[in-house]
């Protein structure tokens, strides 16, 4: 429990204190308001409320992550019996995209911009996993 009264805690258990109150204060306003003949602050009476309980289902939810401490290593990191260090994860690599520069047959129009658009769209086609910022032209 000791974890929880760190500097970073008691700032998250203070700002849960003050959004609870805040937030159900404000409902509380927008009920009285709402009685008073504002129809639209039914809907804000039950919205504020809302968030409040969405503030405590985070800090709750973090509370318990704090509590159950880190997550066990991951398959990446597993050991076997002959090492005693792990092995490093591999980080996936893209491969180069083999893009031709011959330019694509494409019946020219009047418009030289939608001549230029369909040329680009040719050579995307031609060139299948291609990125845009790959585009010779």
């Amino acid at each position: 429990m000791k974890r929880l009264w760190t500097p970073a805690w008691i700032v998250r258990h203070v700002a849960l204190v003050v959004l609870v109150v805040g937030f159900l204060g404000l409902g509380w306003w927008q009920l009285s308001r709402a009685a008073g003949g504002n129809p639209i602050s039914w809907g804000y009476a039950v919205e504020w409320p809302v968030f409040a309980g969405f503030v405590v289902f985070v800090w709750w939810r973090e509370v318990r992550q704090e509590l159950r401490g880190p997550e066990a290593p991951g398959p990446a990191a597993e050991t076997t019996e002959s090492s005693t260090t792990a092995e490093p994860t591999r980080l996936a690599v893209r491969r180069p995209v083999r893009a031709s520069r011959t330019a694509a047959t494409v019946p020219d129009s009047d418009d030289p911009e939608l001549t230029a658009y369909n040329r680009y769209l040719r050579w995307l086609t031609d060139n299948p996993g291609a990125r845009p910022g790959d585009y010779p032209g």
